[in-house]
């Protein structure tokens, strides 16, 4: 597939967010894939310091430097780097004020985690920072570094707070370094470049807040990307099944005859019972997915469906869900 083939022709910085729980991290992990593949590289950035890319890609802690993790499909290459907020204040400290050893001194004091506290405008900056600073960095020949850059980024809560950091820091500085930093910052966030890309369940909580976010991301004029249905969970009885399990009209009798034709005779009443009411769960789930992905068809956004993985997510699931947004042009 070639790039004109994709949704996101042209965007170079790519941030994942989505409730907790909806996977987002593996999403970013599997998009990084799928854009590598065919002899890519990309950047895959961590910003919660949680290591969860490390544990996805079975990979020990990561330190504070770009490391390779995975080969893509075709040759492309992933790297990764979780960044480490108080690293990352004291390289920014040594870039714009020459005060690394100062800043060394600082951290000793836990100044460092005070400063992050109180402003923590500032601690997004710099994280943000870091991040656009891959997405711009070139090759001495002039090329990007990264032919895309991922960014594991904060919940859908936070989002547009994280993104905004021209917001957060005008009450820090009107003027100056950091003043400027935010400016260059922003200039990335906003640019057609970017998009944000929302990671959701087919469940009411996450499906509200991914429409929230996208609402919220709108009004401030950041870049919204597409949405990511992850996790969906596949009907596995026909519709007319599916309709007498969600009314209750299972006959009872018939599934104990099966149970009994399978060659289970003791309690074959018992398990016809628990049988039913798995039926019925599935049946009120299956519905529950129809109604979500009804409201999220309201959002004039592509939308990209990964399937649950029976044998859970390991790094061949990995690959599996990357390839599958291949398959549907998100990468």
């Amino acid at each position: 597939m070639s790039a004109r083939d994709t949704d996101w022709d042209g965007v170079r910085l790519h941030v994942v967010t989505g409730k907790g729980g909806t996977g987002k991290t593996t999403v970013a992990a599997a998009l990084a894939l799928a854009l590598a593949a065919g002899g890519k590289k990309v950047l895959l950035v961590e910003v919660e310091g949680r290591q969860g890319i490390a544990q996805l890609f079975d990979a020990p802690p990561l330190p504070y430097e770009e490391r390779r993790v995975a080969v893509a499909p075709g040759g492309g290459d992933v790297y990764a780097l979780a960044i480490d907020t108080e690293e990352a204040l004291l390289e920014y400290l040594e870039m714009f004020y020459s005060l690394k050893r100062a800043g060394k001194a600082m951290s000793r004091l836990g100044i460092v985690d005070f400063v992050t506290t109180i402003a923590p405008g500032l601690r997004d900056v710099i994280l943000t920072g870091k991040t656009s600073e891959s997405v711009r960095r070139r090759t001495k020949a002039g090329a990007f570094l990264y032919d895309a850059v991922v960014m594991d980024a904060p919940p859908t809560g936070r989002i547009t707070k994280f993104l905004n950091v021209n917001d957060e820091v005008s009450g820090l500085a009107k003027v100056g370094p950091i003043r400027n930093h935010a400016d260059t910052v922003m200039k990335v966030v906003r640019s057609p470049e970017t998009a944000v890309h929302f990671v959701t369940l087919l469940e009411e909580m996450p499906v509200q807040e991914t429409m929230d976010g996208i609402a919220e991301l709108t009004e401030v004029g950041l870049p919204v990307g597409g949405v990511f249905v992850n996790m969906e969970h596949p009907p596995v009885l026909p519709p007319d099944v599916l309709a007498d399990a969600a009314a209750g009209r299972l006959d009872a009798g018939e599934i104990e005859r099966g149970v009994k034709a399978a060659g289970i005779e003791d309690d074959a009443a018992r398990v016809a019972a628990v049988l039913a009411a798995e039926a019925a769960e599935h049946a009120r789930r299956t519905a529950l997915q129809a109604r979500e992905k009804e409201r999220l068809a309201t959002l004039d956004r592509p939308r990209y469906t990964l399937p649950l993985l029976g044998d859970g997510m390991d790094l061949a699931g990995l690959y599996e869900l990357a390839a599958a947004l291949r398959d549907q042009g998100a990468a």
